[in-house]
Order: structure tokens, then C-alpha cells, then sequence
């Protein structure tokens, strides 16, 4: 079995990260995990990344500015001198030229700590507390140049306890993110997921309406 080349992209500790990382550690895996990119030197998934025998670079955003895509060209050069199939972005808190994300269109990956569409943007969990939902979760989708857009892939949901707090929630929808990007990647990686009309076919099956959601334990 050919794996897939995969790509993570951090600015920060990359649990999620670390979740591809020990999945792709199992052989029959279809994706490996050869680089790990940063837009800081001193995020903590680097160590990481080290520390499991995997490459890691770093292309600081400061020097260039506000030109997004002088930035971006710069990582795509480091992507294709690892030879990249696949780009997973976790915890990357940087926006994304519009250019750069054609290239990759439908090959790269984000996880966002909410039930897309619902609850874009930052303190997901804060915001649906306070919204009083009863369902929270986070979804993978294919990467699109509106933030938190594109194509979902798999959602995990999570219930909202009456008397949670934004810590106790976030730290229940985290080991979520934990199994669910790990799945949808090997999806992705197995040539499984076809998008049609704006919309993730699973082996020809449509992915579940978030009203389907039920929450994991």
C-alpha cells in the first residue's frame, strides 16, 4: 500500500497533532506523517514532531508582512520539496491566501472546535454556552478561503452539561478532535471522499446532517 505524504501545520502545542501522529504510527494506516510546518519556532508540537523522528520546518510570518501570499508561496516551496500529498491544519492560526488554498483544493484538511456551520470564528465553547446550546462538538472539513468553510467530512458532537464551564466543555470536545481527525484523514487518505456539489460523498454516501448528531459519551 502507497501511504499518503502528509503535512501538519502548527503555531502552537499541536495536540491534534500528536492525535495524526500516533494514529499514522500503526503501518496499515493510509496516511504517514513526514512533515510537520510552523509559522513559529517556538510552538511546542515541534518538539513533538522531533522527538517522533519527523521533519519539521518553520517559516516565520513576520518578515513578510502583510503579503499573505509571499508567505504562502514560501510554505508551498516547502511542501514540495517534501513531496506533499495531503495538508492538515492544526491549531495553524494563520489566514490563508485564496491562491494557496486552490492549490490544495480538496487536499487539505481543518479541524474546528464547533459543529460547523455553526459557531465560527474563536471561543467556540464560550459562545455556545452562553448561546445555551445543548449540542457542541468540532468538525473536519476540506479547507476553503472563507474561514471555517468548505466541505465537511465527519463532525463529533458532545453534549452541553447544564452547569458546564468553557474549560470542562473544551476539554470533552478536545478528545473528540482526538478520534475524529485521525478517522477523517484516513478517509481522505483512502481516496474515499468525493465532494459534490459543496457537499462530502463517503463512499457515495452524503456525511450526516448535524441534527443527526448523537453526542459520544
Amino acid at each position: 500500500m502507497s501511504r499518503k505524504r502528509v503535512a501538519v501545520l502548527i503555531s502552537g502545542r499541536g495536540s491534534n497533532m500528536a492525535a495524526l501522529i500516533e494514529a499514522a504510527k500503526d503501518n496499515s494506516y493510509p496516511a504517514e506523517i513526514v512533515l510537520v510546518l510552523s509559522n513559529k519556532a517556538d510552538a511546542g508540537g515541534l518538539v513533538t514532531a522531533r522527538d517522533n523522528d519527523i521533519a519539521t520546518e518553520v517559516v516565520d510570518h513576520t518578515p513578510f508582512g502583510k503579503d499573505r501570499a509571499a508567505f504562502d508561496a514560501a510554505m508551498q516551496s516547502k511542501l514540495e520539496t517534501h513531496r506533499i500529498d495531503l495538508v492538515c491544519l492544526a491549531g495553524f492560526m494563520r489566514l490563508l491566501s485564496p491562491g494557496f488554498v486552490a492549490l490544495w483544493q480538496n487536499r487539505m484538511l481543518n479541524i474546528h472546535p464547533a459543529l460547523l456551520p455553526a459557531f465560527k470564528g474563536l471561543d467556540t465553547h464560550r459562545r455556545a454556552i452562553e448561546a445555551g446550546a445543548k449540542i457542541h462538538g468540532a468538525t473536519v472539513h476540506f479547507v476553503e478561503p472563507e474561514m471555517d468553510a468548505g466541505p465537511i467530512i465527519m463532525q463529533g458532537a458532545v453534549a452541553v452539561r447544564p452547569n458546564d464551564t468553557e474549560a470542562a466543555l473544551s476539554a470533552r470536545v478536545l478528545a473528540v478532535e482526538h478520534r475524529i481527525y485521525p478517522a477523517a484523514l484516513k478517509l481522505v487518505a483512502e481516496d474515499r471522499v468525493r465532494v459534490v456539489d459543496n457537499r462530502c460523498l463517503i463512499d457515495g454516501v452524503p456525511v450526516p446532517d448535524t441534527a443527526t448528531l448523537r453526542p459520544f459519551p
